[in-house]
């Protein structure tokens, strides 16, 4: 059942995306891991082949693709395993702010290098006392002047350490309304004020760099707003369709994998009843998410509203990937328990997934509410 509709150029991309992967990247996973953090000189080379920001018109330095070549990219980071190269997050979350929200001066200065690699990004949202409830951030922005003085931090920020740019989240403290009081604005890494945590020891996703972040009388020129002044919560929710389409493309395509990977270890031994009933309804679950998924990222690039489908394909693909990880280490048996199963790290990595880009209790209001329930 084919809904999405690849052509042979998309095809070719995906061939030689695993390529770049196999021989350039896989090689280096496990020593990422152990640092808990990616080179920069891997996003510089994943730039460089044109699979950053795949949708990013050319006049911006982007290699002018459509959508579907970010999804390919999305769904073979997955198979490999690897959270360090956060692509999805850079490409298809935070560049489209700036694209869509940016002046052109800021689209000229930036864009470029965030399809070369060589302006990594980052968007921080997320405080100490403020997760799925933005508003309720800390972190202000004063306007003296010409410029803007930042205090406050930002926590679990993914990218915090390798970020060059950071799209930040902070509220006007002369500015009563809590929602009209958040701006976005654009810091660069190195403004004074501006510095940076080391990573956080995390559960999984290790070779991700995730970090705190903390602004300190950091200024900035007035003219690194990104977009209007107090528009900030608007253009945050606007732009969580696509956040959440990430989260939930990588569910199912970790499931994918996963079962895949499950089956191949199992072989072709006699498998027992309880193994195969076990594979065909991983398979059946797996193949409904597929479709469902396909199927609401066909809706998004006809630029669709599909909020309350993209929240229920976020919230059950993340919770697929928990199952299907768990049930397959059953399948594997004590095999499943050593640190060499492949399975064992994706374990450890999906499960963050049904926290981050709103909880999966947000989804579940946010799907209550499409239903008038």
């Amino acid at each position: 059942m084919e809904i999405l509709k690849y052509t042979d150029t998309h095809h070719r991309y995906r061939a030689r995306l695993k390529a770049w992967l196999r021989e350039r990247v896989v090689p280096q996973i496990e020593a990422c891991e152990e640092a808990h953090i990616t080179p920069k000189g891997m996003w510089e080379e994943m730039g460089g082949q044109g699979f950053l920001c795949p949708s990013l018109p050319r006049e911006y330095g982007g290699p002018g693709l459509d959508f579907l070549h970010s999804v390919i990219v999305w769904e073979e980071m997955c198979r490999i395993g690897f959270t360090g190269l956060a692509a999805g997050l850079h490409s298809d979350i935070v560049v489209p702010y700036i694209l869509s929200f940016g002046s052109e001066a800021q689209k000229q200065k930036y864009l470029p290098g965030c399809a070369a690699g060589t302006c990594i990004t980052a968007v921080a949202m997320t405080e100490p006392g403020a997760g799925s409830d933005v508003a309720a951030m800390e972190t202000t922005a004063e306007v003296v002047g010409e410029e803007i003085i930042l205090n406050g931090s930002k926590t679990f920020i993914s990218n915090g350490v390798n970020c060059d740019l950071v799209v930040l989240a902070a509220r006007d403290p002369a500015v009563a309304d809590r929602h009209q009081a958040v701006s976005l604005f654009l810091v660069e890494a190195g403004t004074p004020g501006f510095t940076k945590g080391s990573p956080f020891e995390k559960m999984g996703w290790k070779s991700q760099d995730t970090a705190e972040l903390f602004f300190k009388d950091c200024r900035i020129p007035a003219e690194n707003r990104l977009g209007e002044p107090g528009r900030g919560f608007a253009m945050l929710m606007e732009k969580l369709q696509q956040e959440r389409l990430v989260c939930a493309v990588g569910g199912v395509a970790n499931a994918e994998t996963m079962l895949a990977q499950t089956r191949d270890a199992l072989g072709d031994q006699n498998l027992s009843q309880a193994v195969r009933f076990a594979l065909v309804e991983m398979t059946t679950t797996v193949a409904m998410a597929r479709t469902f998924t396909d199927a609401v990222l066909a809706d998004h690039m006809a630029g669709k509203q599909v909020i309350g489908e993209t929240s229920m394909a976020k919230y059950w693909n993340t919770e697929l990937a928990k199952t299907t990880a768990s049930r397959c280490l059953d399948l594997l048996g004590m095999d499943g328990a050593l640190e060499s199963c492949p399975l064992v790290r994706q374990f450890r990595d999906v499960r963050v997934t049904s926290i981050f880009a709103g909880t999966n209790e947000i989804m579940k209001g946010i799907i209550a509410k499409t239903l008038g329930i």
